[in-house]
């Protein structure tokens, strides 16, 4: 049976104009910069801008009948798989021609960018123009929202379409009744944090451009930095702890944000996930303390980048693998688990984890009980349909699935194994934390391979399956 149609094919490619107008629009922001610091390199920026722009206009005019079609989730699916590979694309493209990298390694960063992972593709960040360094800065900030929850807050009207997009990038939490209304004021929330951070480092003594391009990359848990020691650069307790206070905000769902106001701080109080994530690191960095010999500062750090997935350091990755087995292991035991759903963070989220276990414990329960008792499971109060329970063990399975394979993959070119599993749960957990693995020098094979994982992990896999399934079916008539 064919699931796909020639009608579908319309739908997703009437529907990416939007999105691929407001990749456009994206790069052409860093101009800004480019014109402060007399870097004159327009056209890096403008003739991905301008392809970008004129394809997507072309998309909306040329498809225009079939405006009225009904969206489904299937093809929100498509167009947020399509929307994302298009915006690491455009933006590899930028990337290629303002500093002659290759092209897959152009591409690899802007994944890396626009997915949080925050990998870095160049030996020397800070010899790059401030242009380039904003673009990597802003794309983290944009992919810490999404790049489809971006451009539908900004550019796409109330209805079947925004709520169909807003699903598609795993997002299901509402702040209003109203989709169009919930981005708006996600955006806002945002907004106001990244002021706040910005203002904050600023205080702190850090240089206007550094405070900016910090702040965005810390906020949406991305973790490049624009400093070739990352956040360890600035040897600065106070700064530490303004990064930790933002990486922490940043793994916190919007909704609980909104509510703050509203319940005086009840609501974070009471959030369950938030509770974790402050319990988790607490616990976490007074044992790892009396285990290992590693400066404070630096633990709490990192155990705060790695539950966060932010994946900013303090620590540069060959000092990090020299740290005990079981401090990096507890690493990637938080890098597996990530922050709060609804928030900018990757990996398989709270809210999965413990719906997962809860379906565990309720299986134990009901072989323990008497015969024919159905044990309900409940979170907060609320309970917890089977569906959910079902679907959070598949996604598990799935992702420990990706992981499994590129760990393979890393270990067939050569690489130690130990460090490779470390790599493959940061690719596909959208961390960024190293141990000196991934750079410059990897196989292209394991760079492409890496991508998959970064856009993969972005979208929760699922999308990019359905799209990947689309296309099959096209190819196999």
């Amino acid at each position: 049976m064919r699931y796909i149609t020639k009608s579908d094919l319309l739908v997703v490619a009437h529907n990416s104009g939007n999105l691929m107008i407001g990749i456009g629009v994206m790069c052409l922001i860093p101009l800004i910069f480019d014109l402060i610091y007399f870097e004159f390199d327009v056209i890096s920026f403008v003739v991905p801008a301008l392809i970008s722009i004129l394809l997507g206009y072309g998309c909306r005019k040329y498809f225009e009948n079939i405006a009225k079609k009904k969206i489904r989730l299937k093809h929100g699916m498509m167009i947020s798989s399509f929307g994302w590979l298009w915006a690491s694309l455009i933006g590899g493209l930028v990337f290629m021609l303002a500093t002659n990298i290759p092209f897959v390694d152009a591409v690899f960063e802007s994944m890396s960018a626009l997915t949080g992972t925050g990998i870095t593709m160049f030996k020397n960040v800070e010899i790059l123009p401030h242009s380039i360094l904003f673009f990597r800065a802003l794309e983290q900030w944009i992919g810490g929202l999404g790049v489809v929850v971006m451009v539908i807050s900004v550019l796409t009207k109330p209805g079947s379409v925004s709520s169909k997009l807003y699903h598609s990038e795993a997002r299901d939490e509402r702040i209003k009744p109203s989709i169009k209304t919930t981005l708006e004021k996600t955006l806002e929330i945002y907004l106001i944090y990244t002021a706040l951070g910005i203002v904050l480092y600023l205080l702190a003594g850090m240089p206007a451009f550094d405070s900016i391009c910090n702040t965005f990359h810390i906020i949406s848990t991305g973790g490049m930095s624009i400093k070739n020691a990352n956040m360890g650069f600035y040897h600065d307790d106070i700064i530490y702890l303004i990064s930790i206070v933002l990486m922490i905000l940043g793994a916190t769902s919007f909704l609980v944000h909104y509510k703050v106001i509203k319940t005086r701080g009840k609501s974070l109080i009471e959030d369950l996930q938030f509770k974790i994530i402050i319990t988790v690191i607490a616990l976490v960095t007074v044992m790892l303390y009396f285990l290992s010999n590693i400066v404070p500062i630096d633990l709490l750090f990192t155990i705060v980048s790695a539950i966060t997935t932010t994946g900013s350091s303090v620590a540069d990755p060959l000092t990090m693998a020299g740290w005990p087995s079981f401090v990096i292991i507890c690493l990637m035991c938080l890098m597996l688990t990530g922050g709060s759903n609804g928030s900018t963070v990757g990996a398989i989220k709270l809210v999965r984890m413990i719906t997962f276990f809860k379906g565990i414990y309720r299986h134990v329960r009901e072989i323990l009980s008497p015969e024919g008792r159905v044990v309900p499971v409940k979170l907060q109060g609320h309970t917890i349909p089977e569906k959910s329970i079902s679907q959070a063990g598949n996604f598990i399975t799935l992702y420990m699935m990706f992981i499994m394979f590129t760990w393979a993959l890393f270990c067939l070119f050569g690489y130690d194994p130990f460090r490779s599993l470390f790599a493959a749960m940061s690719l596909q957990g959208n961390n960024g934390l190293e141990l000196g693995v991934i750079n410059h020098t990897l196989n292209p094979i394991l760079k492409v391979v890496s991508m998959f994982d970064m856009w993969t992990g972005r979208l929760e896999i699922y999308p990019v399956l359905i799209t990947l399934r689309a296309f099959f079916e096209i190819f196999k008539r």
